[in-house]
């Protein structure tokens, strides 16, 4: 697909803008790919304005901001023009959290006592029915009592079913002290304003790919490997295997980091 220009809109086309943004920082596309992990042919189709190779919109965005940063120059009103082009963004859809724990309690069988209270009325209508019949004076003094008794525990005091204590879910930042030592797990805090970030398991997969605004936090799992690139590292407070990095990032730093299991280490 290929992205043109409006007659009103003068502004070169969002290839056009990182071929020349390339070319005046005296760069090659091999060079580009190197540094982005773009590969090579989707780099020249980009220049190209042809995004139909980048697996799509999310990975599209993506490769756009990671090249823009590579050549020095403002991603964000590329990605507008991309998004103005293909409809705008999509509403981001909210992650479920990780580490969030659920406990599901039974809640206590409360006994039946209308039923029971039903049964009783029947014992004793009909025990008060074959004494008539049997005697054919109505109810004796022990008939009576019989019936009373066992009225009186028919309709004796129901007892109070105990509440059970609702459990309190773990913090994430309980389950990453607690994190697990057979996978990776790594969390984001925006402690010094907001930076965008892109993660990916071991796979390739895309786990995040956007903005994370000052004050919010993600945390990533995966059984061998997670992949970062931090837009803006001096933002980010960087929690690895339940241990905070103490790399000392600058802000506006673009940093690419892998870690694995164990002690974290920058890939």
């Amino acid at each position: 697909m290929s992205i043109g220009n409006s007659p009103e809109d003068d502004r070169p086309s969002i290839g056009r803008a990182l071929q020349q943004a390339r070319i005046a920082a005296g760069l090659t596309v091999e060079e580009i790919s190197t540094s982005t992990r773009v590969r090579i042919p989707i780099v020249h189709a980009i220049e190209e304005d042809d995004f139909s190779r980048c697996g799509g919109d999310v990975y599209a965005r993506g490769h756009i901001r990671a090249l823009a940063r590579a050549v020095h120059i403002d991603p964000e009103p590329l990605v507008a023009q991309y998004d103005a082009a293909h409809g705008g963004r999509p509403a981001p859809t909210p992650a479920a959290p990780l580490f969030e724990a659920e406990r599901i309690r039974s809640e206590p069988r409360r006994p039946n006592w209308t039923a029971a209270m039903v049964a009783a009325i029947v014992v004793v209508v009909g025990f008060v029915g074959f004494t008539v019949l049997k005697g054919g004076n109505g109810n004796s003094p022990a008939t009576t009592q019989v019936a009373e008794g066992a009225a009186a525990h028919s309709a004796g005091p129901r007892p109070k079913a105990s509440k059970s204590a609702e459990p309190k879910p773990d913090s994430s930042d309980s389950a990453i002290a607690a994190a697990p030592r057979d996978k990776v797990t790594v969390k984001l805090s925006a402690s010094q304003g907001k930076s965008w970030i892109s993660a990916k398991d071991h796979s390739g997969r895309l786990l995040f790919d956007g903005l994370l605004q000052q004050g919010q936090s993600k945390t990533f799992q995966d059984q061998e490997r997670v992949d970062l690139v931090l837009g803006d590292a001096g933002s980010i407070e960087l929690f690895v295997n339940g241990k905070k990095v103490e790399d000392k990032f600058q802000p506006g730093q673009v940093e690419r980091l892998s870690y694995t299991k164990g002690d974290p280490a920058v890939g």
